[in-house]
């Protein structure tokens, strides 16, 4: 039996502008016509669960507005549902385009429901997480239970799920020569679990059962890098690319099935190896877009990866990276709070507009030209409404002001900041020539 045309990529396909293509559209200056054969062809996916109903849709691909991803959720140690929801608030108040809830302690269901019910923006999942939570240990994971969970996700209204299809029982030995071996916590359980199994990863081997549930709720698929480098040392390596290669089929397979897929990138990448990697996965996935974490570009700042990696994060965007996962100063370090999800993502939103930028996306400067404008007329309000983060920015103000003995509303169009003072002004020099 034929299956029925659900899916934004079925539903493009045959002709149809959906209401989520339309949205996207406006809000990406694109016509609904071109942003439909793009759905269609799946060089752009729209994640948009048919059962999260107070979604604004959004879309991911390198021809549209780069987008940012803050990853949330507890852990065995650590957070609880209140301080999540808070986490997310964070996130989507600072501008991050999607939100994954990585929990792998304690009330995961729950906190990913009232995640869910809370977010206008779409949330991803790592299903591999709950299954091991589910199953108690990792001998006792099985297909079916992966399978229930992906089910039980896709029912809940996750947008899109990382799987971890790619990474197999031959790519293990690769990873064996690497200084940090395997870094994904998914692609080291499903390791784990083939080598002690024997198997093949059950990812892999029930992907066309998968196919079918992710079709069914149009859920997303994130084919997850496994095999991601952890550290400098590993980077570009024969594990990386073989595993790059079998998502480059799967995401064939997605697309033979109707069903949208999107492709995670590299963690840890010298400066000069990114674009490299930028074209190789584009051309191996055939235009599918792309998902980066980072990359990483430095292994020495430990406290600072936030910045570190939007470094190589807007070199990897102005090569084609379609959506960029924030690192937060807490990475390799510890959970985040909800004030390491503010920094990351404004660290990940300039990433993110800085390449747009450079790409000449539509309207992508016209904040900077405005703020530039109100910093010609000194006009401080305006400069901190225009500002990625407003309260970062008066907050500095005003601690800059004090520390001169002004008060911070003195004169808010003061034609001076006290770096320069009213003589050294620069601006404010030049401006009466």
């Amino acid at each position: 039996m034929p299956q029925i045309k659900i899916t934004q990529m079925q539903r493009a396909a045959s002709g149809e502008i959906t209401e989520e293509i339309r949205r996207v559209a406006e809000s990406e200056f694109l016509s609904p016509e071109e942003l439909r054969k793009k759905v269609a062809a799946g060089t752009v996916v729209i994640p948009a669960n048919i059962h999260h109903p107070n979604l604004v849709p959004m879309g991911i691909g390198k021809s549209l507005r780069t987008k940012i991803n803050a990853n949330i959720g507890n852990s065995s140690l650590s957070s609880c549902p209140k301080q999540e929801l808070e986490k997310l608030a964070h996130a989507i108040k600072y501008g991050a385009d999607t939100v994954m809830d990585l929990s792998t302690g304690a009330n995961i269901q729950q906190i990913r429901i009232q995640i869910i019910k809370h977010s206008p923006v779409p949330i991803g999942t790592v299903p591999i997480y709950e299954a091991l939570a589910r199953a108690g240990s990792i001998s006792k994971l099985s297909e079916d239970l992966i399978l229930d969970v992906i089910h039980d996700q896709a029912e809940q209204g996750v947008d899109y799920m990382t799987l971890h299809a790619g990474i197999l029982n031959e790519h293990i030995d690769l990873a064996k020569k690497r200084c940090l071996k395997i870094v994904s916590r998914g692609g080291s359980i499903l390791a784990s679990w083939m080598r002690e199994m024997g198997k093949q990863n059950p990812f892999y081997t029930a992907f066309e059962k998968i196919l079918d549930i992710c079709h069914k709720a149009d859920v997303t698929i994130s084919l997850g890098d496994g095999m991601r480098p952890g550290c400098l040392k590993d980077a570009s390596d024969e594990a990386q690319f073989a595993e790059l290669d079998v998502l480059g089929q799967l995401v064939k397979r997605c697309r033979a099935a109707g069903v949208q897929a999107m492709v995670e990138g590299p963690g840890h990448i010298p400066f000069n190896e990114i674009a490299m990697n930028m074209e190789r996965a584009d051309k191996v996935c055939e235009g599918a877009p792309f998902y980066i974490l980072g990359p990483v570009v430095t292994d020495c700042v430990p406290g600072y990866d936030h910045i570190s990696s939007a470094i190589g994060a807007t070199m990897g965007a102005y090569h084609g990276a379609a959506m960029l996962c924030y690192v937060t100063p807490k990475e390799h370090l510890g959970l985040p709070n909800a004030d390491d999800v503010r920094q990351g993502v404004i660290a990940y939103k300039i990433a993110a507009h800085a390449a747009d930028i450079a790409l000449n996306r539509p309207h992508a400067r016209d904040r900077d030209d405005a703020i530039s404008e109100a910093r010609a007329e000194f006009d401080w309000e305006k400069q901190f409404s225009l500002a990625l983060d407003p309260e970062k920015a008066r907050q500095l103000r005003a601690e800059a002001l004090k520390e001169s003995g002004k008060p911070f509303d003195h004169d808010a169009r003061a034609q001076y900041c006290t770096m320069c003072g009213p003589d050294f002004c620069s601006m404010r020099i030049s401006k009466n020539i």
